[in-house]
C-alpha cells in the first residue's frame, strides 16, 4: 500500500507509514465496494406474471362466472408489464447496483404471450375456414368445367347414371361390373335399374378424367376419404374401370348433386343458367350435421330464412354451418351464406311437399325437384344411416 503523503510503499495491512508515521487508509474489498441488490420491482413483475399465467385457464373456462376475476387478470397483466418495464429501465442505469432482470424480462413475457396466443385462437380458425371454403370452390369449379367438356360429348346433357326410367336408390346393382347393364340393373333395351347419386358424378371419373381426390373436401368434410379400390378389393381395376365409389359412395363423396333421375335433367340447352347444380353435402342427409331443433319460420314470408340466420342449421356442417360453396350451371362457384340461392330463390337442399315452394321438406331417398327450375342437391347417406 503506498502512503498518500510520502509515497513510501508499505505492507498491505501496515496501519501507519513506515517513513513518515502518517496514519493510513485501507481502501474497501471489492466485494465490500459495490453493494448488489435483486430488483423488488423485478421479483414483484414475476409474481404478477406468474398470477396471470394461471389465471387466464380458470377465466377462460366454461361456464366460469365471476365479476371480480377478470379485473385481478387485467391487474395483474397491467402490474407485470409496468413492474417490468420500471424494473428494466432502473437495473440499467444502476451499473450494476440492481440484478434481476431475468425476472423482469418473464413477467413482461408471459401476459403478452398470453395475449398473443389469445388472440391468434381468436383469429386463425376464421382464417383457416376462409382457405378452407377457397380450396373446395376450387374442386367444384373444375367439376364444373369437366362437366361442360361431358356435356359437349353426350347431347349436351349433364351426367346422368343408368338409362330412362333409372330410379335414385343407395347402391347400385354392381359397382365393379364390366358394363353399365350389369353396374345398374338395367333392362336389354337400356331402361329401368336403379342408380346412385354418386354414381352419376363418378361418370366424370370415367369418361372426364376427373380423379377421386377432387369429390372430397379435405379440409371442411374431415369423415371423407379418397377412393381407393385397392381398398375395396379391386385390385385388378383402375378407378376409370368402374361405377361408383365403392359400396360406400357416401364415404368418397362430399358433394349433394342436382337430383337427376326423374324428367328434370340438367341439359346446357335448356336449363337456367342459375340452376344449383352441386354443392356441399345436404344437411339433411348428413348424419353428422346436426339439424335437431330446427323449425322453419311460419311467421315471415321468408321461407325459413330468419331461422337459417340465428341457428345456421338449414346450412351444410362442412364450414362450420356459415355456409356452402355452390356450383351453378353458368360453371361459376360462389359461398352462399343461406342455402336459398336457387332459379327464384327456393332452397338447393329442400324438395316441394305441395306448401311453401321456396321453403320446401327435408329430402329422402325418391324426393324430386318439383319443375325444371327448382334445384334439389342431394346424396348418398352412408350404409348404416340407410333405411
Amino acid at each position: 500500500m503506498n502512503c498518500p503523503k510520502c509515497g513510501t510503499q508499505n505492507p498491505d495491512d501496515a496501519q501507519v507509514c513506515t517513513s513518515c508515521n502518517s496514519q493510513l487508509t485501507q481502501l474497501p474489498t471489492p466485494a465490500e465496494s459495490v453493494k448488489v441488490t435483486t430488483s423488488r420491482l423485478a421479483i414483484a413483475s414475476l409474481i404478477c406474471g406468474i398470477l396471470t399465467f394461471f389465471a387466464f385457464p380458470a377465466f377462460l373456462l366454461p361456464g366460469f362466472n365471476s365479476f371480480l376475476w377478470p379485473i385481478i387478470v387485467i391487474a395483474a397483466v397491467i402490474l407485470a408489464i409496468v413492474f417490468g418495464i420500471i424494473a428494466l429501465v432502473r437495473i440499467g442505469l444502476s451499473a450494476g447496483k440492481l440484478t434481476g432482470k431475468a425476472f423482469a424480462v418473464i413477467g413482461i413475457t408471459i401476459p403478452t404471450v398470453l395475449f398473443l396466443l389469445i388472440f391468434l385462437h381468436a383469429l386463425l380458425p376464421r382464417k383457416r375456414s376462409i382457405a378452407f371454403r377457397m380450396v373446395c370452390g376450387s374442386n367444384l369449379s373444375g367439376i364444373g368445367r369437366a362437366m361442360l367438356i361431358y356435356a359437349n360429348d353426350y347431347d349436351n346433357q349433364f351426367p346422368r347414371a343408368g338409362g330412362t326410367g333409372t330410379i335414385w336408390q343407395p347402391s347400385i346393382n354392381n359397382w365393379q361390373a364390366d358394363n353399365r347393364f350389369d353396374a345398374f340393373g338395367l333392362k336389354p333395351d337400356g331402361t329401368g335399374g336403379y342408380a346412385t347419386i354418386s354414381s352419376s358424378l363418378y361418370l366424370l371419373v370415367r369418361y372426364a378424367e376427373v380423379t377421386p381426390k377432387s369429390f372430397v373436401c379435405q379440409s371442411g368434410d374431415l369423415r371423407a376419404k379418397i377412393f381407393d379400390p385397392v381398398k375395396y378389393g379391386a385390385r385388378d381395376k383402375e378407378p376409370e374401370d368402374l361405377w361408383d365409389f365403392g359400396p360406400e359412395p357416401a364415404k368418397h363423396c362430399s358433394y349433394s348433386y342436382h337430383m337427376c333421375y326423374g324428367p328434370y335433367t340438367l341439359s346446357t340447352e335448356s336449363s337456367e343458367p342459375g340452376m344449383a347444380v352441386m354443392a356441399d353435402r345436404n344437411p339433411w342427409l348428413d348424419p353428422y350435421t346436426d339439424t335437431t331443433g330446427f323449425k322453419w319460420d311460419d311467421q315471415t314470408k321468408t321461407g325459413g330464412r330468419e331461422d337459417i340466420k340465428k341457428y345456421q342449421k338449414g346450412n351444410c356442417g362442412h364450414h362450420q354451418r356459415e355456409g356452402q360453396n355452390v356450383l351453378f350451371m353458368d360453371n361459376h362457384v360462389y359461398f352462399e351464406k343461406e342455402p336459398f340461392c336457387g332459379v327464384k330463390d327456393d332452397n338447393i337442399y329442400t324438395y316441394w311437399d305441395g306448401s311453401d315452394i321456396q321453403q320446401g321438406a327435408p329430402p329422402v331417398i325418391g324426393s324430386r325437384p318439383a319443375d325444371k327450375l327448382d334445384s334439389l342437391l342431394v346424396n348418398e347417406l352412408p350404409n348404416e344411416d340407410q333405411k
